[in-house]
């Protein structure tokens, strides 16, 4: 009996993608199947194996309130967003990813949960899991339904 509860705790410590839970606040997200066309609050499109290497590139759109994922020049991902609300604006320019955790809590705003992390400024700004209400709505972060920031946490 030991050695089965040994065993399964390795297998959770060992697949932290399990250990994450998804807040209650936070959109689960729902795939589509389509790589073009208008995405409501909370879907996205996700077929990595199109292009299973090369370098990777984000794009957000903070007008459309979209992001495309795009591995050596070829759309593998998109998914609808939720970028900075007014007087919170989402800094426009070329980021690298700083920092990445999967569980991860805002310093600034009242320790909110921000799971799939991946940092692109020391100043906070960051893409992570959140509620995406279908209009800009953070405090400058770019949120991800919960499923996409999962996926696109594994490949960056």
């Amino acid at each position: 009996m030991k050695i089965l509860t040994t065993l399964a705790v390795s297998v959770v410590l060992l697949n932290p993608a399990q250990a994450v839970q998804k807040p209650s606040s936070h959109t689960k997200g729902t795939p589509t199947g389509t790589p073009a066309g208008p995405l409501q609050p909370g879907e996205y499109w996700w077929q990595p194996q199109l292009s299973p290497g090369g370098p990777l590139v984000v794009l957000v759109s903070v007008p459309g309130q979209i992001m495309h994922v795009y591995c050596n020049g070829i759309l593998i991902g998109r998914s609808s967003v939720s970028t900075g609300s007014k007087g919170h604006a989402t800094p426009g320019g070329v980021f690298s990813i700083l920092e990445k955790k999967q569980e991860h809590y805002s310093k600034k705003y009242n320790n909110a949960p921000m799971p799939n992390m991946q940092r692109l400024t020391w100043t906070g700004i960051c893409m992570h899991s959140g509620n995406l209400p279908g209009h800009p709505a953070s405090h400058g972060c770019i949120r991800l339904p919960f499923d996409f920031s999962q996926l696109l946490f594994s490949v960056t």
